[in-house]
């Protein structure tokens, strides 16, 4: 669910203006997984612009006031939400602590790192949501430290349906701040893509596994 459609339409500009994102509907990207996608996001890179970094974690702020005004701790996802996380407990004055992606195999074996007490009301900060299943277990993580999650929230989504179907299944709620329809109206809105190139790119999202093969 987008925050505030506002918000959604600055931050995507700032995405694009950053090169946080990058669409290349002619020349796509090979993930991890082996899908051929036009898009590449990598929400680090805005952590190298001060002020664009301080009017996303300004705008999770507000998000928190707005919807979960009752948290006690700012969690992260690491390793990309790890100094946004950070950003926002700053903003809210509030603890913070950040979620292995993984149990350390040494030392104490924490999964949790940061002080988190029994029955904390959580709000977990994360940059990028995909599949969702990552960030999913960071919300197992917490919950099976005795902390209530009240939500998520995300600089951007795809917006892919099994990301839905997998939070509703967890009864996580999830905010993000812009997502993939917003990014493409920006980016025609600036030039930075065409309108011949909509077609191919609102095609990915149907069916993201098959597209470009």
């Amino acid at each position: 669910m987008i925050f505030d459609e506002t918000i959604a339409k600055q931050i995507a500009l700032l995405l694009l203006d950053a090169k946080a994102v990058k669409l290349a509907p002619n020349n796509p990207f090979t993930w991890a997984s082996g899908w051929k996608s036009p898009i590449y996001c990598d929400n680090r890179v805005t952590l190298s612009f001060p002020s664009t970094r301080k009017i996303i974690a300004q705008s999770f702020a507000a998000l928190a006031k707005q919807h979960y005004s009752n948290t006690t701790l700012i969690a992260g996802v690491a390793t990309g939400a790890i100094a946004h996380g950070i950003l926002v407990a700053e903003e809210l004055q509030l603890p913070f602590a950040y979620i292995r992606a993984s149990a350390k195999e040494h030392g104490l074996g924490n999964m949790i790192e940061g002080k988190v007490n029994v029955g904390d009301k959580v709000l977990v900060i994360e940059d990028l949501i995909s599949t969702g299943m990552s960030s999913l277990k960071a919300v197992d993580a917490l919950r099976a430290a005795d902390t209530e999650v009240l939500g998520m929230a995300a600089i951007f989504t795809y917006g892919f349906e099994k990301a839905s179907v997998s939070f509703e299944e967890k009864k996580c709620n999830l905010f993000t701040l812009t997502n993939y329809y917003f990014l493409l109206e920006a980016a025609l809105e600036t030039g930075y893509i065409n309108a011949n190139d909509m077609d191919s790119l609102n095609s990915w999202l149907l069916n993201p596994a098959e597209w470009g093969k």
